[in-house]
């Protein structure tokens, strides 16, 4: 990219501020040859617990991981149903699947772009019964057994009212706060509200290890053991397993080291995301975008800024030819991906979701993004406005 390119991620400033930090820890670590747990997971998921105010996380391989586990832990069985959203990315629907579940969809807010709660109420009450004090969905005759939303691109979902709904109906509610690390809902962390959440800590999150990582967090001592548990081969101790097979699913001590380094640092990388937001709001003021909107409820983190356009593919092409770098999430919903065409589930089926699907576009979003580096990204997408307001 050229001088006056600017790139949609730039995680090298990151690596920078915690690398003496972190040649430090892995050079302590070699020392020892500790590699697997050890006192660098152990310090790093008491201070994430901390941090999100929950007494327990459980650092996993991966935020796959993390879903499938938190799914297990809370008692998603094989053969249910879990509501979630099309408009996410397929690791939240894996982690349903992998534990032996099913999705069951329901469309988004298209303010909000999370779960759209009506849609939610709708769905119990009209398409689910009670039978045996067990929730049902009549058509499919299959046990309905937890929420998933989706804190999406670094918003909260509107979570107060499903809590509300997964107690009336006797669901569980799990949050999937993947790209939501320090973002807050009502001032309560995310991630600290329902019955458990998973996180990912894929190198590009707000909080990112150098490889792959994640953590389910939660309040419930017993459900964090189980996670333990299903992380490890289902060890208590070793050579003894004690439910089921579990699985490898442990986060390595190199990544922990990261980690913690970086969590020391992460809500002064997410100020400046949310600075660069406010910059990116003035400056796009007045264009042929719809501009993301912080909900009344949120702290939002802006893990991702996604503006809507008219002409999406054209537009993003403007600005490949301009230097700047974008990113498309998610082009198409999971309903319509091949891998569930089982659902039979057609186009139409969830609007708002297919809606944004196709005019969602992310632009250059990290803590060191430059005023300059703004200026180019907003220029660059008013050219390519207004050329497609002359084609018009």
């Amino acid at each position: 990219m050229d001088s006056g390119g600017v790139p949609f991620l730039d995680l090298q400033p990151m690596q920078e501020e915690v690398r003496a930090e972190v040649e430090a820890g892995w050079r302590e670590l070699i020392a020892r040859s500790a590699f697997v747990g050890g006192a660098a997971v152990s310090d790093f998921e008491r201070d994430f617990a901390g941090y999100c105010g929950v007494p327990h996380c459980v650092g996993v391989a991966s935020g796959t991981d993390a879903l499938r586990i938190a799914l297990q832990a809370v008692g998603v069985a094989p053969g249910d149903l879990v509501v979630t959203v099309p408009h996410t990315f397929i690791a939240t629907v894996e982690g349903i699947t992998q534990a032996g579940a099913a999705p069951l969809f329901v469309d988004i807010d298209p303010a909000s772009y999370g779960m759209a709660v009506e849609q939610v109420a709708r769905y119990l009450t009209r398409d689910c019964a009670v039978r045996d004090g067990v929730l049902v969905d009549r058509q499919r005759g299959r046990r309905v057994s937890c929420l998933l939303p989706v804190h999406l691109y670094g918003q909260p979902a509107d979570l107060d009212p499903l809590v509300e709904l997964a107690r009336r109906y006797g669901l569980k509610l799990v949050e999937d706060a993947a790209q939501a690390h320090g973002a807050r809902y009502r001032g309560r962390a995310c991630g600290s509200i329902g019955d458990a959440a998973a996180f990912s800590f894929y190198p590009a999150k707000n909080l990112g290890a150098m490889g792959e990582a994640g953590a389910v967090i939660t309040r419930d001592a017993g459900l964090a053991e189980r996670c333990r548990l299903l992380r490890d081969h289902g060890q208590r101790e070793r050579y003894v397993h004690v439910t089921g097979e579990g699985g490898n699913a442990r986060l390595d001590a190199l990544q922990a080291v990261v980690l913690s380094a970086k969590l020391k640092r992460l809500d002064a990388w997410n100020d400046a995301r949310r600075r660069a937001a406010r910059g990116y709001d003035d400056r796009l003021a007045g264009l042929e975008l719809v501009v993301p909107r912080e909900m009344p409820y949120a702290h939002h983190v802006y893990h991702l800024y996604v503006v809507q356009a008219g002409s999406r593919d054209r537009v993003r092409r403007c600005l490949e030819q301009a230097g700047i770098a974008t990113g498309l999430h998610y082009p198409i919903p999971l309903h319509l991906q091949p891998a569930y065409a089982g659902l039979g589930l057609a186009k139409g089926s969830f609007p708002a979701s297919e809606r944004v699907a196709a005019r969602a576009l992310s632009l250059p979003m990290f803590p060191h993004l430059t005023e300059a580096q703004q200026d180019r990204v907003a220029a660059a997408l008013q050219a390519a406005l207004a050329v497609g307001t002359m084609v018009s």
